[in-house]
């Protein structure tokens, strides 16, 4: 696939989910079904906002397929792990819809995700089985550890982006960058649909970032934001685990990092303070950032970062080898956590002088 017909079919899939998204919108305004209401304690947006993200991309998606399969006599000669992928995302985003209205349990969600995950692996044959040459030592095959590794990152993945869904674009903006730095890098997008993918967010972004209006917005809700963490996930697993691609795995968690981070990072200081690690809270980086930025200024600081990062990770691809790539990635690693949690370290310390 040429750069002008990625293009091309990038305009068109924005145009079928701009239409998609907007007339779910709509449907779900006038009998307000799957409707955000703002709580004023975790849910500060203005307005009663659809919730019908997910549902618009995956239906541009499946449309805008449709239509690339017949333009190019293609029916019968697609890839089974892009049928499987598209397959699986149904029931995946239909699940995940309950949790957006009836607010599953957490160890639901998991199943939920970790059914999903299984299914892919055995229906593709496609699972995470070597990390390439990690430690300077040889390549690391994980070999009866495959699929159980496998099931952990992509379960990892889905609850990363689905906890970073917490301001405007956030979620399926660094979605669609990690997936254009996957596509591009590794060549997987000049000969998949992952183009179709990016288009579709597009479309959906138009009406999250309210370009038309407050009154236009859309959310993507807990099934979008899975959906966008299960594509990304299988993209990066494809990419890195395919002989037909070149990229290191190691290369694919910088590609992820900020999503990543700020899940490991919540996690640990959450059980640290005694909650469990799923409960709500205003303690992911968008939220420390925005009392000092704006929302949109800091969705701007984390897509840049979210960028450079990847890009960073490319560059050390190019020019270093995996141990050392990892070691920066420690690195980075460490000051994310020093500057993301710096704060929190401090307000403890003074509240237990405050109780001594």
């Amino acid at each position: 696939m040429e750069l002008t017909i990625i293009l091309d079919y990038i305009i068109i899939s924005i145009i079928v989910s701009m239409t998609i998204n907007s007339i779910l919108r709509n449907f779900a305004k006038k009998y307000n079904f799957l409707v955000d209401i703002p709580d004023r304690s975790r849910k500060f947006h203005k307005k009663p906002t659809p919730t019908t993200g997910g549902i618009g991309i995956l239906i541009a998606l499946l449309i805008s397929g449709k239509l690339y399969v017949d333009l190019n006599n293609l029916t019968g000669y697609i890839p089974e792990f892009t049928f499987q992928l598209m397959l699986v995302s149904i029931p995946l985003l239909g699940l995940f819809l309950i949790d957006d209205i009836k607010n599953l349990k957490p160890r639901y969600r998991i199943l939920i995700q970790c059914l999903v995950t299984i299914y892919m692996i055995f229906s593709t044959n496609v699972y995470i089985e070597s990390l390439g040459d990690l430690f300077g030592l040889g390549e690391i095959n994980l070999g009866i550890f495959s699929i159980p590794f496998t099931v952990f990152c992509v379960v990892g993945i889905m609850n990363a982006f689905n906890m970073i869904d917490g301001i405007n674009g956030l979620c399926s903006g660094c979605a669609m960058l990690t997936l254009m730095l996957i596509g591009f890098y590794s060549g997987l997008i000049y000969d998949s649909m992952l183009v179709l993918i990016i288009g579709s967010m597009l479309g959906f972004l138009i009406f999250n970032l309210r370009i038309f209006g407050i009154k236009r917005g859309v959310f993507l809700g807990d099934s979008g934001s899975n959906l966008m963490g299960f594509w990304v996930a299988w993209s990066a697993i494809y990419a890195s685990q395919n002989i037909i691609y070149d990229v290191e795995p190691m290369t694919i968690i910088w590609f992820v990092a900020i999503p990543l981070l700020d899940c490991i990072g919540l996690i640990f200081s959450r059980i640290r303070e005694g909650r469990s690690w799923s409960s709500a809270g205003r303690d992911h980086i968008h939220h420390k950032l925005m009392n000092y930025f704006s929302p949109d200024g800091v969705l701007l600081i984390i897509l840049v970062i979210t960028l450079i990062t990847g890009l960073f990770g490319i560059f050390i691809e190019n020019n270093a080898t995996s141990p050392t790539s990892l070691i920066l990635f420690l690195v980075y690693s460490f000051i994310y956590f020093v500057l993301a949690h710096y704060n929190d370290f401090n307000n403890n310390d003074n509240q237990l002088k405050k109780n001594v």
